[in-house]
């Protein structure tokens, strides 16, 4: 084998019931690079990671580490073997302190710490990768990139020389996207080899060496960042060329329909989750908020909708108050809450129902009584899937949770804005999909722009609410820290708003 490879994948195939997940994929990793893995949603990318992390085990294909044939059955196997996955779910214990967390299931720990010898080693670590660490830091107490930082500081501690990182990007400011970027930069520099599962094309073209375009379970190509375009990239993915854009839809605003006056909610742990939140939202227009994870959005999208208690403040949609109200009132006075969190299915579907039974459902819940039909929701359903291009070997008697999580989002958003909503509140309605998916999203939020509807777009992609919005708010910890037109602003301003830092300029 060539010395300058550190992992080779040989026609991995695996199968899960009557799914073929991957279809002899091939997969080489050359060491000191950084290796894209590029795909639509159900393409294979994690799956393809999940084997070379132990996770799941080939069905047929080899895969070769190091130059040795290997049997990889389990994370510490892969670890065992210089291969360390950050997880999109961070797992930190909250009440420990950076090195408290460093030590806990460490190889090189023995059941009494030895916090001056660990401290020698992370701080070795620490200046080779110029990160920012600090030892003796509560996890409660770091921001998202901080513990995204020790999650990967933990890998390598723990002797990993090739990171996987999969959509590491989603949650942070551009700042620090830029500062994550260099780490990677300066681990590859000392010999680290890594693979990033990313959905942001220009990330890819920023970061990576190598890019490998997966379709369907199988590889469509590998090729290098430096012979290639966003726009061929695109193109290999969904099978065909793509005009990569964001369309700004330009409407003139109408009426004011919704209208929040210094919204403030407690969280359970007697927290300010949301501390006097005041914007107003107009008919004919998209309103983006933006904020790194935690900010106040979610709680932000249930508090409108009557999913979350606020503590103090008014909601006036269409000139009546609704705070205090039930959800299914405020429902049936037409504000539409497609919420997609982490967990895609625990929010607006069953996950044991088929298509059918969870558009049924929705048709029951809005009162239509003994008018609701079967055949009617067929034909919704029917729509809704030729309409968003979902991929599913059917609309009934297949349950909802064996479809990928891009395709159970685009059922959940589809069908709310089927329902032609007075108001719509879409949070992370793009989250996870690939480009021709989030495309369809994008022209679906346009059209009812179009018809004069006001909508809240709650997002993670700067470049997305910059095109596709006519203004931004932007949350942090709870508080708005600007609203700025985004044909007039930068993205790195909106960045240190994220941060923290007020704009000072007039609210838009």
């Amino acid at each position: 084998m060539n010395n300058d490879y550190v992992v080779k994948m040989k026609n991995i195939t695996k199968v899960f019931g009557k799914v073929k997940a991957l279809d002899h994929v091939e997969f080489s990793l050359k060491k000191g690079e950084v290796h894209a893995i590029l795909g639509e949603n159900g393409a294979g990318k994690s799956s393809l990671m999940n084997v070379l992390n132990g996770i799941y085990m080939p069905d047929e294909g080899s895969v070769e580490v190091k130059g040795q044939v290997v049997n990889i059955s389990s994370p510490k196997d892969a670890l065992d073997l210089g291969i360390g996955m950050l997880p999109q779910h961070y797992k930190l214990v909250e009440a420990f302190s950076a090195i408290e967390n460093i030590a806990a299931g460490s190889r090189r720990t023995t059941p009494f710490l030895n916090k001056k010898k660990i401290l020698d080693e992370m701080g070795k670590l620490i200046d080779k990768l110029g990160m920012d660490i600090e030892p003796f830091k509560k996890v409660y107490e770091m921001s998202v990139a901080e513990k995204q930082s020790l999650e990967i500081f933990k890998v390598l501690y723990r002797g990993a020389d090739v990171l996987i990182l999969d959509e590491p990007t989603a949650v942070l400011t551009p700042q620090e996207i830029e500062n994550l970027f260099g780490i990677i930069r300066r681990m590859v520099s000392n010999g680290c080899s890594v693979i990033i599962i990313t959905h942001k094309l220009e990330e890819v073209m920023e970061i990576s060496d190598r890019i490998t375009i997966m379709r369907k379970g199988t590889t469509i190509q590998t090729v290098k960042k430096s012979e290639t375009t966003p726009q061929e990239l695109a193109g290999m993915m969904v099978g065909d060329v793509m005009e990569l854009n964001v369309p700004f839809l330009e409407v003139e605003r109408g009426e004011k329909s919704l209208e929040v006056k210094s919204m403030t909610a407690i969280d359970r742990n007697k927290v300010t989750i949301l501390d006097n939140v005041t914007f107003d939202l107009y008919a004919g227009e998209i309103l983006g908020v933006a904020g790194i994870a935690g900010s106040g959005q979610k709680e932000l999208c249930e508090g409108i909708a009557g999913l979350y208690p606020i503590k103090s403040g008014e909601v006036v949609f269409e000139g009546e108050n609704i705070v205090g109200k039930t959800p299914e009132k405020i429902y049936e006075m037409g504000i539409s809450l497609s919420f997609v969190p982490e967990d895609r299915l625990g929010m607006g579907l069953v996950s044991s129902m088929d298509i059918i039974d969870n558009v049924l459902l929705k048709d029951y819940r809005n009162k239509k009584g003994l008018g609701i039909s079967r055949v009617v929701s067929r034909g919704k359903a029917e729509l809704l899937v030729e309409k968003l291009n979902v991929s599913t070997p059917g609309i009934e008697n297949h349950a909802v949770s064996l479809l990928s999580g891009g395709n159970i989002q685009k059922i959940l958003l589809g069908r709310e804005i089927a329902l032609d909503p007075k108001l719509m509140i879409t949070a992370y309605a793009t989250r996870g999909l690939d480009v021709g998916s989030s495309q369809i999203i994008y022209e679906l939020l346009n059209a009812q722009k179009a018809k004069m509807k006001p909508i809240m777009y709650i997002g993670e992609d700067l470049d997305v609410l910059m095109s596709l919005c006519d203004r931004i708010m932007v949350l942090c910890e709870g508080k708005v820290t600007g609203i700025v037109d985004p044909r007039k602003t930068s993205k790195e301003a909106i960045g240190l708003m994220m941060s923290g830092v007020m704009d000072e300029g007039e609210k838009q």
